[in-house]
């Protein structure tokens, strides 16, 4: 099967780590995935491009000049043509919209089915709220659409998705660069303890995703656990009240924000744990890449997190937005090494029993061929085929 996925990338997060992990698995298996990512004129983001490329994954780049470019659609059937996909899967808004436009005006490629993954829509403001609700009418006119979560499948049925065409697949992660720990890396200065504990923080940086909860449970931490040091991976709009909040409870000695990183592998093997502050959330891949590197997370209890983080086995589970809890559980934690080492193991053997790459895979292939199937019994896309 010749599958084209589609994203408009931000960067390289949890989207764009599932297109790797598919896209890798797949070809190993004798499909062929290929990439297409939007080049967009202000943001151009093409990290997944350059890194697909250099995994031997064929990659392309659709110009983008500005928010709504009437060119790309035309663009997305060219690259449908020309790589002979059998398949359009899209990640985001931004690809759902483009790519249904592209072949709803396509008379050449009817029968081509559209799939898409929602992870989660982050409703920051009302132009985001916007842009999300437009993404789950569209969606309504796919063949398929692969939910994450609970809460991703409700609001898809709440936009009138059918329920039939709603598919719940877990996020997997390629397990191998996770398996063995490397020596741990000097991600603070050089002064730093080599033996000091080491808590690591992952996502991007926005409201959502909570980095000022991590940071106001470090503050209570402080003072019971002076030694401790903590890590902030990832980039966002939201880095200026994150060094706001660093610098107003004077913790710029112990937390570090590292921006994004290309080596996470050697980043988590830095770690001792891992937090999850998020308010709302769908499944991070951070969580399961930390859990396939052995390591315990204390993490909020919103959307899909449950399904990986189980409580007392590999973690611990807060509520959402409890400060007080976020540091009781962490200071659980850092106060008990056999603890952190059996809910480290515990992790991974859960991360290579349900999170893996290959069983994602298979699940989505079958999404893949029950969506070609019906591309060729019915057009999905508003009409009745000719």
């Amino acid at each position: 099967m010749r599958v084209l996925h589609l994203i408009s990338s931000g960067g390289m997060y949890g989207a764009e780590a599932v297109i790797l992990n598919l896209s890798r698995t797949l070809n190993q298996q004798g499909h062929a995935s290929l990439v297409g990512v939007f080049c967009n004129d202000s943001n151009p983001n093409l990290q997944l491009h350059e890194l697909a490329l250099a995994e031997g994954i064929e990659s392309h780049r659709i110009p983008c000049h500005s928010q709504i470019d009437r060119s790309v659609p035309a663009a997305i059937r060219s690259l449908a043509e020309s790589t002979r996909a059998e398949v359009i899967h899209a990640h985001g808004y931004k690809a759902d919209v483009y790519a249904w436009l592209a072949m709803r005006g396509s008379s050449s490629r009817r029968g081509l089915p559209l799939v898409s993954t929602c992870h989660t829509w982050y409703d920051d403001n009302a132009l985001v709220w916007l842009y999300g609700a437009i993404d789950r009418w569209v969606l309504r006119h796919y063949q398929a659409v692969i939910a994450v979560s609970d809460g991703v499948r409700a609001r898809l049925l709440a936009a009138g998705v059918p329920a039939d065409r709603i598919h719940f697949i877990r996020n997997g992660i390629d397990l191998r660069p996770f398996t063995f720990r490397e020596g741990r890396s000097r991600l603070f200065a050089a002064s730093a303890n080599a033996d000091e504990l080491v808590v690591g923080w992952v996502g991007r940086l926005t409201r959502d995703k909570g980095p000022d909860l991590f940071l106001r449970a470090v503050a209570q931490l402080r003072s019971s656990f002076p030694s401790v040091r903590y890590v902030m991976v990832g980039e966002g709009p939201y880095r200026p009240e994150c060094e706001r909040l660093i610098a107003e409870l004077a913790l710029a000695d112990v937390v570090q924000l590292l921006g994004q990183r290309s080596d996470m592998p050697a980043t988590f093997a830095s770690c001792d744990l891992m937090v999850s502050s998020s308010r709302l959330e769908g499944l991070p891949m951070a969580i399961l890449e930390g859990m396939a590197a052995s390591l315990p997370w204390v993490a909020a209890s919103v959307g899909a997190i449950p399904l990986a983080v189980h409580e007392a086995e590999n973690g611990i589970l807060v509520p959402a937005e409890n400060v007080e809890a976020l540091a009781a559980g962490m200071a659980r934690l850092l106060q008990d090494a056999a603890e952190r080492a059996r809910m480290g193991a515990a992790a991974r053997s859960l991360a290579e029993r349900e999170f893996s790459a290959e069983r994602m895979t298979a699940d989505t292939l079958k999404v893949y061929q029950q969506a070609r199937l019906e591309g060729f019994t019915k057009d999905r896309l508003g009409e009745e085929q000719p």
